[in-house]
């Protein structure tokens, strides 16, 4: 089916982006069905309406799980470009009735909003813009999908894997290590010489599958000949790593900047291991195509001069 480009944007629709969006970041039609609280046959149909709109094939059905085509991956720099400029035209003018403020929206990990956004968010409100500061934490991959849909305006984070940069830009902000933490009476550190293969005896909290630091984990609990680990928590909470840490013989992978405040007053402590293998960069993704408002670009200076002084 072929059609004039003038007729497009009389046939697509709003909800059809929105679908289209949540199936690319889900890789399921039925997750995209429970996010949109829609049922499966009603998201297919209008994936379905779609790709008959646009004459091409969007996804790859012959696996279990659905995967862009190659004019899938071109069309979703479009689709979350285009959701993301309306919700931003929405936003501002939603603002400017209520009180005439604006609200930059940011996306962190828990390493990010623990290590350089308590000090940024302080130097931007001294700004008296009479702007607000909302911030959204959660795993990369939840962020990233923030970011396309434009629920959030910059994400701090570590680099998404290259398949799913895709219309989004990176900048380098600095390196951070993976640390093994616990608390500093631990039985793990009294034992001479230390013995990493006996973290396998205790309760042990790991970044979960689909999060950007998890295979940096992983390969190095290989190199030391540690398999599946018997009491593994699964978590990004910070909250509960600190407090579950401190209060057990639970041990902590986390990101360094998170546990850093604890670690300085002894509250927990690093277990003896060379982990600079487990280095990585953290920075700041943008979409590519979307201009930022003036309050947005003025965090993300006093992020970069927070950045500077690691």
């Amino acid at each position: 089916m072929k059609l004039s480009s003038g007729s497009l944007p009389q046939r697509i629709k709003f909800r059809h982006l929105i679908c289209f969006l949540e199936i690319a970041r889900l890789k399921s039609v039925v997750k995209a069905a429970d996010v949109l609280s829609l049922s499966q046959p009603a998201v297919s149909k209008t994936l379905h309406e779609l790709e008959e709109i646009l004459g091409v094939g969007l996804f790859d059905r012959s696996h279990r799980n659905v995967s862009l085509t190659r004019f899938g991956e071109v069309f979703l720099q479009y689709a979350g470009t285009s959701v993301t400029a309306l919700r931003q035209g929405v936003d501002s003018i939603g603002q400017a009735r209520a009180s005439g403020q604006v609200i930059v929206k940011v996306g962190a990990l828990p390493t990010a909003s623990a290590r350089v956004l308590p000090r940024a968010v302080k130097l931007f409100a001294e700004e008296s813009l009479g702007s607000k500061t909302r911030i959204v934490t959660g795993p990369n991959a939840y962020l990233m999908g923030a970011l396309r849909l434009g629920d959030v305006d910059f994400v701090i984070g570590r680099m998404a894997e290259p398949e799913t940069m895709a219309g989004f830009s990176f900048e380098h902000l600095y390196s951070e290590r993976v640390v093994f933490v616990a608390r500093r009476d631990h039985p793990l550190l009294s034992i001479r010489p230390f013995d990493f293969a006996a973290i396998s005896q205790y309760p042990v909290l790991t970044p979960p599958p689909g999060s950007v630091i998890r295979p940096l984990v992983e390969r190095f609990l290989v190199t030391y000949g540690i398999g599946a680990l018997r009491d593994e928590v699964e978590t990004v909470s910070e909250s509960f790593g600190r407090s579950y840490t401190r209060s057990s013989d639970a041990v902590w992978i986390i990101s360094e900047g998170v546990v850093a405040e604890d670690v300085a007053d002894g509250a927990l402590t690093h277990l003896p291991l060379d982990t600079a293998q487990m280095l990585g960069p953290v920075g700041l993704t943008k979409r590519a195509n979307i201009p930022l408002s003036l309050p947005a670009e003025l965090l993300i200076q006093a992020i970069r001069d927070g950045a500077r002084n690691l």
